[in-house]
């Protein structure tokens, strides 16, 4: 870097630590996360190239934050500090695909796309749904697991969290632990690799992960049905509740609008995809196309993005309850997701304030934290500072004793999740 040290910190030591198997480097105007700009960029490219690293900032007392295809990085809060922007890309290996057994073991830094690609030639596939700009901008493996992003799918393969066999993780100490299958150490008391998904890189950083798969089915079909927020809803429930197996039912209510659409994905076999989604166009008086809506799995526009949960019941009360607040704050509430109540929200407004008000109205929906919740994902500087972003969130102490044990230090992404863990 040409020198040994920069704003403070022991640079060479830093690169001592990488040991030529990666860089390290001056921060440019580019490495900034949510608007907080690194000092050094590290790129590893071995496991214990990571561990090093770590172990090297710990001594300095660097906070470390991840950063994979850079698609996500205005999710969740700002950290409090970046001395070292951890660039995962160097981690890039596709290290196993036992194809008899579907699982697959690669690294944080693979491209979802590339994991697609090498997969899908034995006609298997992770099922992640990314938005396809995501996919096309680079992300991740590790970046998926950090935020635990799920696409449409999950109603019937469930959860990326689900699907991870292990993952081996590097703590903020440099200490290299794993959990689950396709590893041989532990950490007494912890799944690690439930433990790091969702949590935007604040307990560990994910340097290699182990998934199952699932066959690439052949056919497909979508049921598609617009109409009243309500009668929406309720054809939503009815096709999740029948016993027509839908791989997805994602619904989508645009800004200003007083009507919303229900999508029902089927998946399998030709013969048995046709008859399931006749079946279904009948139970909610849609209409059977072979191709997905424009909006399908994609994540509503507006310079705010929250997550919204709720129940099944409780999906049409979300859903007014975006009407209302757009009448009553003058904001734009698009909402668009999972019928079974995880679902994404856009927002806009004239100010602040509108937005705080939207917010709040769509809280109000889920009158108990069982019933749902609302936590905003990204926000401008100017509107996120008068935002309560996470709302109740239950668990938090033991939250934080979590972080306190795995991070004492706080120097893993200090202040990006919840209660500025």
């Amino acid at each position: 870097m040409g020198s040994s040290t920069l704003h403070g910190l022991d640079v060479a030591a830093l690169e001592r630590a990488v040991d030529g198997a990666g860089e390290v480097r001056e921060a440019g105007h580019e490495d900034a996360v949510d608007g907080v700009p690194a000092r050094v960029v590290a790129r590893p490219t071995t496991v214990g190239g990571v561990s090093a690293l770590l172990r090297e900032a710990a001594v300095q007392g660097l906070a470390t934050v991840l950063r994979g295809g850079g698609t996500a990085l205005r999710w969740s809060a700002p950290p409090a500090r970046v001395d070292v922007l951890l660039d995962t890309t160097g981690l890039d290996r596709l290290v196993e695909h036992e194809a008899g057994d579907l699982v697959v073991v690669a690294q944080a830094g693979l491209p979802v796309a590339e994991l697609a690609d090498r997969v899908g030639v034995a006609g298997q596939e992770l099922v992640l749904d990314l938005p396809p700009d995501r996919v096309a901008g680079g992300s991740t493996i590790g970046g998926a697991l950090s935020v635990g992003y799920t696409g449409p799918r999950r109603l019937q393969r469930l959860a990326l969290r689900d699907r991870v066999l292990g993952a081996t993780v590097v703590l903020a100490d440099g200490t290299v632990t794993a959990s689950g299958g396709k590893v041989v150490k532990n950490v007494a008391g912890y799944d690690v690799a439930k433990l790091v998904t969702g949590a935007y890189g604040t307990l560990g950083v994910v340097v290699q992960a182990a998934f199952r798969l699932h066959p690439v089915r052949p056919a497909r079909a979508f049921v598609v049905r617009s109409g009243p927020l309500s009668d929406v809803a309720a054809a939503a429930r009815a096709v999740v509740a029948s016993q027509l197996a839908p791989a997805a039912v994602e619904l989508d209510r645009r800004a200003g609008e007083d009507v919303a659409t229900v999508a029902a994905l089927f998946e399998g076999g030709h013969g048995a995809v046709a008859t399931r989604a006749a079946a279904a166009a009948v139970l909610v008086g849609g209409e059977v196309d072979g191709v997905a809506p424009d909006w399908w799995g994609q994540v509503p526009t507006g310079p705010v993005t929250a997550k919204a949960t709720a129940t099944l019941a409780g999906v049409g009360r979300l859903l007014a309850a975006a009407r209302a607040a757009e009448r009553e704050s003058g904001a734009t509430v698009a909402v668009r997701g999972s019928a079974m109540g995880a679902l994404l929200v856009g927002m806009d407004g004239p100010d602040p304030a509108a937005i705080a008000a939207a917010v709040a109205r769509l809280r109000a929906a889920s009158p108990t934290v069982g019933d749902g919740s609302v936590t905003v994902l990204a926000a401008p500087p100017g509107v996120r500072d008068g935002l309560d972003v996470w709302g109740p969130v239950p668990g938090l102490e033991l939250m934080r004793s979590v972080k306190a044990r795995l991070d004492p230090g706080r120097l893993l992404a200090p202040g990006r999740f919840v209660g500025g863990i």
